[in-house]
């Protein structure tokens, strides 16, 4: 997932990762979520094709009560085939189900995957070019109607309309059939040949082998989607509910708030309880109004919760009075600053940028915890991945600035005062401050610094608008997935440039690269984790197309009458799942 779950994951520049696919928080220069989705660091490579619903309510559960979410993010898209962002994601969860999910492992405090709407974790071919999943009997939409595997059906095939709902996950262009040529099903009329129903079966075919479907089906886009009630472009206002809650009121940018769906059938649901009456997100909140709103535990306060990570005094403060309303855990996150190929052509400016970025000085000013929220990357990918090969490009440890080396670099490439344009959001005061310091770090290491200036609601399309005159783009990815394959194919494969939502944020295009990758994927690089640690380490040095500008770390808090809030690990994010208000 951009911290974009990818995503992701992607990611703000003072609080959020949320990559993929995932999407992006805290120190640089947007106020984004992070895509995706996922689990870098071995979160949610753990498995339970067993696990059965109702998930029983604890004891100390009130019934009913009101959970309000205040965040300085403002979700990109609440289409499920769009929703690829950690918050998206998150929230999503709550109100449409896919074939698989993440649910909370209290045992081992570790996301692991689960059922959902499938009756298993799907049943592979002998090799994995077909993936069969059976639909659930009784599952209910909001208005009570039946939810059928040709709805599921439908919905995959709507993700393939990209031009149309771009910024969604797009593993389907690259791994199912005919993905190079469907285009989904406002442009292509016939039936998406990829996926075929009998009965209960929904069978998705593949154009070469995915071992991973199993953990791509918990994505939002494997939701059920009754072709009827497709409203294309305005679909994210209203999303017909499959899970325990449904919208009732949405405002884009503001506010949302949710009720019960009084169709969900808890029996059939392993991750999910539906314990408070109603949630009430709000949007572009001002962080310290947030963070004295939680930390008074006043009324309200007792019952609101953030999911954005909290700022180093908010972390003493809490630390102090409150430990136990404090909660912090890993993210499988990077954080990148991604530099466009097709405008900084340069090896020597590119590499110049990473010893100029001021790593430690952003993430202060940014409100991040260093060594918590915000710890010092190499490697794209986060530790703990499979495969993961350590290395030091720049020989920096991730956090040393080098202006004079940066300097050195420009004068080799006859490019000093070469101009830098990144994008800031003018209404997060933590943006403006991070702002404020990657300006100085520029400067100091020879370049001409000109921040764009955005806005909390209209950052994270900023980023992706073709027609912007941005060279750099500031956000990351989380992992969908417990592997590198979650990781490159989503956001460096050289076919993704041009394409709507920009799934490829460099523009990263290279014939060796892209040949890499099809090999990996074809099996002909041997042990596949390994060589995506390798891919990594060839694309970083031979071509350095990212800063990593550090790994993702959570630390949220939450009012006393808030509880089975937990880190989710997958997309860290709060675990809205299994929370609920305490009698």
């Amino acid at each position: 997932m951009l911290l974009k779950r990818s995503a992701i994951a992607l990611v703000a520049v003072a609080s959020l990762l949320g990559l993929a696919a995932c999407g992006g928080s805290s120190g640089s220069d947007s106020n984004a979520g992070t895509p995706t989705q996922g689990a870098g660091g071995g979160a949610g490579a753990g498995k339970n094709a067993d696990a059965q619903g109702p998930l029983a309510l604890p004891a100390d559960a009130k019934s009913g009560g009101k959970v309000t979410v205040l965040t300085s993010q403002v979700p990109a898209t609440l289409d499920p085939t769009r929703a690829y962002y950690t918050d998206s994601t998150e929230i999503m969860n709550l109100v449409t189900r896919a074939l698989t999910q993440y649910a909370y492992n209290p045992d081992t405090q570790d996301m692991e995957l689960v059922p959902d709407m499938a009756t298993d974790l799907g049943r592979p071919n002998k090799d994995k070019t077909e993936w069969t999943f059976t639909l659930k009997d009784g599952l209910k939409y909001e208005d009570g109607s039946p939810v059928k595997a040709e709805d599921i059906a439908y919905a995959i095939a709507r993700s393939f309309a990209i031009e149309e709902l771009p910024d969604g996950p797009t593993y389907q262009l690259q791994f199912f059939l005919d993905g190079d040529t469907y285009k989904g099903p406002y442009k292509d009329k016939s039936p998406y040949k990829g996926v075929t129903v009998n009965g209960n079966d929904i069978t998705i075919k593949m154009s070469r082998p995915f071992p991973d479907m199993d953990y791509y089906a918990s994505f939002p886009v494997f939701t059920a989607i009754p072709k009827a009630k497709d409203t294309k472009e305005a679909y994210g206002n209203h999303p017909l509910a499959t899970g325990p809650y449904m919208f009732k009121d949405y405002k884009p940018g503001s506010s949302l708030t949710l009720v019960k769906n009084p169709y969900w059938d808890p029996a059939t649901d392993p991750g999910r309880i539906q314990s408070v009456d109603e949630w009430d997100f709000e949007f572009n909140q001002d962080t310290a109004k947030t963070e004295n709103t939680i930390l008074s535990d006043n009324g309200d306060g007792q019952t609101t919760v953030t999911y954005d990570n909290i700022t180093p005094a908010t972390y003493k403060k809490i630390t102090q009075d409150s430990p136990d309303r404090l909660v912090t855990g890993t993210s499988p996150c990077t954080y990148m600053w991604y530099l466009d190929m097709t405008k900084i052509t340069d090896l020597k400016v590119r590499q110049a940028i990473g010893y100029a970025y001021p790593y430690i000085d952003a993430w202060k000013a940014g409100g991040e915890i260093v060594g918590l929220t915000r710890v010092p990357g190499t490697s794209i990918l986060p530790p703990g991945t499979a495969g993961r090969v350590d290395y030091d490009v720049l020989g920096i440890k991730g956090e040393n600035t080098d202006p004079d080396k940066a300097k050195e670099l420009l004068k080799e490439a006859n490019a000093e005062g070469y101009e830098i344009k990144f994008l800031y959001a003018t209404d997060d005061p933590l943006s403006v401050a991070a702002k404020d310091q990657i300006v100085k770090g520029l400067e100091a290491g020879g370049f001409t610094a000109t921040p764009i200036a955005s806005t909390s609601d209209k950052i994270r399309e900023a980023r992706t608008d073709p027609k912007s005159p941005i060279n750099v783009r500031s956000s990351g990815w989380c992992s969908d997935w417990p592997s590198g394959g979650s990781w490159f194919p989503a956001q460096w494969d050289g076919s993704l440039v041009g394409l709507e939502g920009m799934p490829n944020p460099s523009n990263f295009k290279e014939a060796d690269a892209d040949q890499m990758q099809k090999d990996i994927l074809d099996g002909k690089k041997g042990d596949t984790s390994q060589a995506w640690g390798e891919f990594d380490k060839f694309i970083e040095e031979k071509y350095y197309p990212a800063v990593n500008t550090g790994y993702a770390g959570t630390a949220i808090i939450r009012g006393s009458k808030i509880g089975g809030m937990y880190n989710d690990n997958v997309r860290g994010m709060p675990t809205f799942q299994t929370m609920y208000v305490t009698n």
